[in-house]
């Protein structure tokens, strides 16, 4: 009986552990300032906010990209270069041109390098991005100029903005799912911590979704 008994007591402390390792509201991930329309509305969008100069998001990369490999088929992952502020502009243009230029998966990952590994590229030199892009991607300057220009691109700039302004983030990375919850490495405690708990906010999010709830 005393073994039983001592069995429930360490199941019972073993259950209140967990439920106090939830992921809480307002602590580990919270509401963003003003629901973001998400692309795809039959599936659970996770978008990353980040900036090319910020060393937490490039530490991020790695565990970030094995994560989106594991998502599954109801979840999809897409990027947002974060614009709070004029300074981090001159990336989020680099980022949108690349992706006009149809050279954004070749040079994603060597450009967060050469701002932080290399450092051989200042992420507020806009014409140094220019120079950059231009090498790395093996491609016509003035193609790549006319890119950093271009009316398509300034829409995406003006969404960029509007984005960090309605998820109320406060620091990158962050992680937006649905388009309703924020949560990032300073919130959540770590890059590991972020990505587990945009996993429990899926999963909560795929439950309302199945109960009809919005």
């Amino acid at each position: 009986m005393k073994k039983m008994l001592l069995s429930l007591m360490l199941w019972a402390g073993f259950t209140a552990t967990a439920a106090l390792a939830e992921p809480q509201m307002g602590e580990q991930f919270d509401q963003v300032a003003q629901q973001i329309t998400t692309d795809q509305p039959a599936k659970i969008e996770v978008m990353e906010l980040f900036w090319y100069g910020c060393p937490h998001c490039y530490h991020m990369e790695h565990p970030l990209e094995a994560w989106v490999k594991k998502l599954p088929a109801d979840v999809y992952f897409k990027r947002m270069p974060a614009l709070p502020n004029a300074s981090w502009a001159p990336m989020a243009k680099t980022y949108f041109a690349m992706q006009e230029l149809g050279v954004l998966d070749k040079l994603h990952t060597p450009l967060f390098d050469a701002i932080h590994k290399t450092k051989s590229l200042n992420p507020a030199d806009e014409a140094a991005a220019i120079d950059w892009v231009t090498k790395q991607g093996g491609l016509d300057k003035i193609k790549v100029e006319k890119a950093f220009k271009s009316f398509a691109l300034n829409m995406q700039m003006n969404k960029a903005m509007q984005v960090f302004r309605a998820s109320g983030a406060t620091g990158v990375p962050a992680l937006i799912v649905d388009g309703k919850y924020i949560t990032g490495s300073s919130m959540a405690g770590g890059n590991e911590a972020a990505l587990q708990t945009a996993d429990f906010i899926i999963q909560n999010v795929r439950k309302d979704r199945a109960a009809g709830k919005k």
